[in-house]
């Protein structure tokens, strides 16, 4: 219930179709059964922004016309409404058209490095963390100051990181400009491409939800898509880089671009993060 409506009574009016059922599925998200059969979504929000951001971000990247993300049926600030996706097992043949769509993603581009989608808000979030989108020039510096020192710091002050451990991944940010790779235009990034946003679906194809998206570097989808996990991962990088062939090294840097999730979740869910991403601050200093 958000201000006494029920994620039912939210659909009818967001979509002006009759209700005939609900379920709840996990937290806030609800599936809702509309007149005539039709299955949707729906998810509530009370943090400002939230579901703008969300929105905007499944319609860009559905205008890439590359990845399949659910249709948005209706929002207002604090309920969205999506089509339901029906699940199915994952494949490796799905994993390889995956993969080449991924890549179509990415290509497809961003303004710049930060850049929020036509529509969204600067103040968005991943997951239940903040998360802002303002622009920069080059990704090495856009990364430090927006997508690492932020959260660092929020996990010092709450003593989640020590100030010696933050020290360690301060070091990474200067030498990013040396360990960032060979320079990418910006990417039209998924943004929390976890297992759990990947749905292997029942018409054989990959549907992704819930994004954070922005324009980012490329390698950071791919880097959280190994961080937690993804069925047929040996296939989706294959069917990427049939498409387009990743940077000279790439498989070298997974850890620097790890290091930004890894940090939101040391802010969201605690210390057992802290070591993971002091692991890969470390290797990314060695290596």
């Amino acid at each position: 219930m958000i201000d006494g409506e029920s994620a039912g009574a939210a659909a009818g009016r967001l979509t002006g179709c009759a209700v005939t059922g609900e379920r709840p599925l996990s937290g806030a998200v609800t599936e809702v059964a509309l007149d005539g059969g039709q299955l949707v979504v729906v998810k509530g929000d009370e943090a400002p922004g939230a579901v703008r951001a969300e929105a905007a971000g499944l319609r860009w990247l559905a205008d890439a016309g590359a990845v399949r993300v659910p249709t948005v049926r209706g929002r207002d600030e604090h309920w969205l409404v999506t089509d339901l996706v029906r699940t199915g097992p994952p494949s490796a043949r799905a994993a390889v058209r995956f993969g080449r769509d991924l890549a179509a993603l990415h290509a497809s581009g961003a303004p710049a490095f930060g850049s929020p989608p036509p529509g969204g808000p600067t103040d968005a979030y991943i997951g239940l963390a903040p998360m802002r989108n303002v622009p920069g020039a080059d990704w090495p510096n856009w990364y430090a100051e927006q997508r690492v020192l932020p959260y660092l710091r929020r996990a010092v002050d709450t003593g989640t990181i020590r100030p010696t451990e933050a020290t360690v991944i301060e070091q990474v940010c200067e030498r990013l400009p040396r360990l960032a790779g060979p320079a990418e235009p910006p990417a039209r990034l998924h943004g929390d491409l976890w297992n759990g946003n990947v749905l292997w679906g029942a018409d054989g194809h990959v549907w992704l939800i819930d994004p954070a998206a922005h324009g980012g570097h490329r390698e950071t989808d791919l880097a959280m898509l190994r961080l937690f996990g993804c069925p047929h991962l040996p296939e989706v990088l294959d069917g990427y880089g049939e498409l387009i062939p990743l940077a000279f090294g790439w498989a070298d840097r997974i850890g620097l671009h790890q290091l930004f999730p890894l940090l939101v979740h040391v802010v969201l869910f605690g210390r057992g993060y802290a070591e993971q991403a002091m692991s890969v601050a470390r290797a990314a200093l060695a290596g």
